[in-house]
């Protein structure tokens, strides 16, 4: 008898020590816990593109003898998130392509200027309509130039 309450006590840890773990599905979309999700499905491709620009920037350069600017302008593209960049500095023109991020909203892609003369950042608003900077495009030494100042990239749960 005075084995049994230790024999008791082992074979009740035996068997919940056996019991295998849940296990955390990858493919499992959250639906059954706490995540949520933080995008919602938007179209890649966009159902009419627009021939307009939907941001521009514009400065006239200091040149007495001709009429020049330095500007940039963005065009949407077929694909919803990304755009095309035109350049232009006197007579020197240049293109890019600016890739957004999908925060779970259409993008609203944002010029504003920049610190130097000549200079503008391209960027966007985020979901609380906060300005944030993704590229710079400025002048170097009578050349068009764009840097690329931030990275972003977008969770698909929060816990």
């Amino acid at each position: 008898m005075k084995f049994a309450v230790p024999v008791a006590i082992l074979v009740v840890m035996t068997i919940t020590g056996c019991s295998e773990p849940a296990k955390h599905d990858p493919n499992d979309q959250g639906t059954e816990s706490n995540e949520k999700p933080l995008t919602i499905r938007i179209p890649e491709y966009r159902d009419s593109v627009s021939k307009k620009p939907v941001a521009e920037y514009k400065e006239k350069v200091n040149n007495p003898l001709n009429d020049w600017y330095f500007s940039v302008t963005l065009y949407e593209t077929p694909k919803t998130f990304h755009y095309l960049v035109k350049l232009k500095y006197e007579e020197i023109e240049g293109g890019d392509t600016l890739k957004l991020p999908n925060f779970g909203t259409l993008p609203k892609p944002v010029i504003e200027k920049g610190k130097d003369q000549y200079s503008c950042i391209i960027g966007f608003l985020d979901k609380e309509s906060k300005f944030r900077e993704y590229k710079k495009v400025h002048v170097v030494a009578n050349h068009l130039k764009i840097t690329t100042l931030k990275h972003y990239a977008v969770a698909t749960y929060e816990k």
